[in-house]
């Protein structure tokens, strides 16, 4: 993940004024939260969060297919 400074806001500015932190995710999608000059949290925009998350139906197939071919054997011994 690139981390970008106009993203890095200190905690003691995030507890102090959270709502342009909010602003902050709202433009750039992510806000990383430093605790003693360290990246320590990230604030996620809950939309993009979403659509880099949920696979979609033919991953998952493609996903469960392999794991079957792989263990077929196991599969129709536990089938029996």
């Amino acid at each position: 993940m690139k981390i970008s400074t106009e993203n890095l806001v200190s905690i003691s500015e995030a507890n102090q004024n959270f709502s342009r932190v909010a602003r902050l995710v709202d433009e750039k999608g992510t806000a990383i939260i430093l605790k003693n000059n360290v990246p320590c949290y990230i604030l996620v925009a809950y939309n993009l969060l979403r659509q880099n998350t949920v696979a979609s139906d033919a991953d998952v197939d493609a996903v469960a297919s392999h794991i079957l071919s792989k263990h077929i054997q196991a599969f129709e011994e536990l089938a029996k």
